[in-house]
């Protein structure tokens, strides 16, 4: 079979935000200064029966009542405050990239040739200010928080660039942004998004940022750090494990990440009403794992790889929302190749 001349088989970029896992303290509003680690505890819980029934036992009493005698215990970790604390911290860190015209990994030199043209022309044209201000909203407006979001009486976050001789710092009230769009301007996000993007279309600069975000969800309240996926449990008979990290209760990596790139507004079913996906994280086909949907699908030509394909390769997209997109999944990361088989 015949190779195409302009196929990456293989090609990979590596991912240009890139946070640690957060770290949860208990702490009080008005004396932040005392906080301590928080810790997973064990709970086991006698629970009634509340799944689906079998039509068998859903019209027979009898067997329903023997159902119901049934014991449905679980053991499960929980995480909350401290009785005298009223506010949950997390703290992470973000470094943040430059280097997205140059795959980590090409083996074709007139795809890269092709592809870091297209790149430079996007910085040329739009410099990273749109990605880089929703990167600076989901930071500025604590979406990173999750379940720890709702129900939070006041959110305070504080960001702060630790670059030596280049530091600098920002404070948020997270209560007065929305989760739902980006249509703003805001001068101190818009401020923390023109350092992101001045790192984004640099060559090999970075920017490094600590985030302690402060949520008041009330005195002795459960808070949620990631929860574990067990594949194998074995003899484990813990129906939730939550994940920590040396006994600190924490947050994943990957899941700060996913909360950080969720900027896909460009999508064609969005709306930013309160019963809509809304923003969803930048992803290939735009895929949403918790609602069990693709909204970007090769069918309908907006999946990345039939913008990417194109765009690499020197031709114009429709629409500049599309060249959005498609940088934004470059700044996620991952390994693109084709088959170069023709």
């Amino acid at each position: 079979m015949a190779k195409n001349d302009n196929i990456a088989s293989v090609l990979a970029f590596e991912k240009k935000l890139v946070p640690s896992d957060g770290y949860m303290f208990g702490t009080s509003w008005d004396a932040r200064d005392k906080q301590t680690a928080l810790k997973l505890t064990e709970k086991s819980v006698r629970g009634t029966i509340s799944n689906r029934l079998k039509p068998a036992v859903k019209g027979d009493p009898a067997k329903l009542n023997a159902e119901v005698e049934k014991a449905n215990l679980q053991t499960v970790d929980v995480c909350a405050l401290e009785p005298n604390q009223d506010t949950l911290k997390l703290q992470f860190t973000l470094k943040v990239l430059g280097g997205v015209a140059k795959p980590s990994a090409c083996n074709n030199a007139n795809f890269k040739q092709s592809y870091s043209k297209a790149v430079n022309q996007y910085i040329d044209e739009h410099g990273f200010s749109e990605l880089a201000k929703r990167y600076a909203t989901n930071l500025a407006n604590a979406r990173f928080l999750w379940r720890n979001r709702v129900g939070a009486e006041e959110i305070e976050v504080q960001i702060k660039a630790l670059n030596k001789g280049a530091e600098q710092s920002w404070i948020f009230d997270a209560t007065q942004l929305s989760t739902r769009h980006f249509d703003h301007d805001q001068e101190d996000i818009l401020d923390l998004a023109g350092r992101i993007a001045k790192v984004l279309a640099s060559e090999s600069d970075f920017l490094m940022l600590e985030i302690n975000a402060y949520a008041k969800v009330g005195k002795a309240q459960e808070v949620y750090p990631s929860e574990e996926l067990v594949l194998d449990k074995g003899k484990s008979k813990k129906s939730k494990i939550l994940y920590s990290v040396q006994e600190n209760a924490a947050m994943h990596s990957q899941k700060i990440g996913n909360a950080l790139r969720s900027i896909d507004t460009w999508y064609p079913e969005f709306s930013d009403e309160i019963a809509t996906a809304g923003p969803i994280a930048i992803e290939p086909y735009g895929a949403v794992t918790n609602l069990g949907k693709a909204f970007r699908t090769p069918k309908e030509k907006q999946d990345f790889y039939t913008h990417f394909d194109k765009w690499a390769r020197g031709e114009e997209l429709t629409r500049v929302e599309d060249a959005h997109y498609v940088m934004a999944v470059l700044v996620r990361g991952g390994v693109f190749g084709e088959s170069d088989k023709g």
